[in-house]
């Protein structure tokens, strides 16, 4: 029987890579050199597929962290599994497994802004075993990425010279996304978060052009979840929790 071989190759928007068959091996190239070198003769095998959910994300390197520059966007866990997206408010209420959405229901939102994740989404919860055992669930982020935990930000902002500054440093500068006056924003730290918005845990959305909400994978307790919070107003970033059926923002950080 053929077997289905998926190759989880990285491709950059910019570099072309290529799969090409020779005896009994599959090399994968990029720039003409040999990325991957698989044992397996193409006669046995159906169909080669090319994975961009293991593209690699913008970063920059902000002390011994690399953060991505953009928020997540994807619609599948790291695996391939689909996250649904879920527009109706009622539906998203009383979610507890993953789910996305553009903020609004308005998918313009999305080219600048990414999706909206409620927690489940974040923690990889995808179904009632996962829900039951943290074992089984899944990552959201691509490969060799995760979802930030509430002490990789703790991390970021006393690095950044503590939470009362570090919003400032963090956020996008001008008034191009956020409005004014957007206190403080400098993007000295090169993250350049954009403001959102947020989906209250009723499914209603709220204050894009004035507040970053941005989840981590690290729960409070079995409603609550932690989360930071850049406003336009100050120059703070904020630790909070909030319910885990919030849509907030996802920015990754790599492993």
């Amino acid at each position: 029987m053929k077997k289905h071989y998926l190759l989880l190759t990285l491709l950059a928007l910019t570099i072309t890579t290529s799969v090409q068959a020779q005896n009994d091996s599959i090399y994968v190239l990029k720039s003409s050199s040999v990325l991957e070198k698989h044992a397996k003769k193409p006669a046995d095998l159906d169909t080669i597929t090319l994975n961009p959910r293991a593209a690699n994300l913008p970063q920059v390197s902000i002390s011994n962290q690399v953060w991505a520059t953009k928020n997540l966007e994807v619609t599948t866990y790291s695996d391939g599994t689909p996250i649904p997206q879920v527009s109706h408010p009622m539906a998203w209420e009383h979610l507890t497994t993953g789910a996305w959405c553009y903020y609004n229901n308005d998918p313009a939102n999305g080219t600048v802004y990414g999706k909206l994740y409620n927690w489940y989404a974040a923690a990889g919860i995808y179904d009632d075993a996962s829900f039951a055992d943290p074992a089984l669930r899944k990552n959201l982020a691509p490969a060799g990425w995760r979802v930030p935990t509430d002490v990789d930000w703790t991390t970021l902002t006393t690095y950044l010279g503590g939470e009362k500054v570090a919003g400032g440093k963090m956020k996008e500068k001008g008034t191009k996304h956020w409005q004014t006056p957007n206190t403080a924003s400098s993007e000295d730290s090169g993250l350049i978060a954009h403001p959102g918005g947020f989906r209250n845990m009723n499914g209603t959305f709220q204050n894009i052009g004035m507040g970053c909400y941005l989840w981590s994978s690290t729960e409070h307790s079995t409603i609550y979840a932690a989360y930071r919070y850049l406003y336009y107003e100050n120059s703070a970033a904020y630790r909070f929790s909030n319910y885990k059926t919030s849509g907030f923002s996802v920015r990754c950080i790599k492993d």
